[in-house]
């Protein structure tokens, strides 16, 4: 399992690698962090949204798309958890004649 986090910014201030390392230090995130200034995975995902977190399968197939903030210790961080987990049982190989992004 991998864990990126691609931040497409929204605001001007979100553009500065500076500030965006510092955010990944305020927030301790431990995955590496891909600053995004030219939307150009946005646009690949047609993504819509700030924040939308995207669960892609070992196939490269992307498996869950959730809008909106997700939080460790609710509903959202639970569920979100819960589809990482049953992603991680599924068994390795049937990934043959699959098409990457596709749900």
């Amino acid at each position: 399992m991998a864990v990126v986090g691609i931040h497409t910014p929204e605001f001007d201030h979100e553009r500065q690698p500076a500030a965006v390392r510092r955010a990944v230090e305020r927030h301790r995130l431990d995955y590496p962090n891909r600053l995004e200034n030219d939307y150009a995975y946005w646009n690949a995902l047609g993504n819509e949204y700030w924040p939308t977190t995207y669960l892609v399968d070992r196939c490269g197939r992307i498996r869950v798309q959730r809008i909106g903030e997700v939080h460790e210790n609710d509903e959202s961080g639970r569920q979100l958890q819960a589809r990482i987990e049953e992603l991680l049982a599924e068994p390795a190989g049937g990934c043959e004649g699959s098409k990457p992004g596709a749900p």
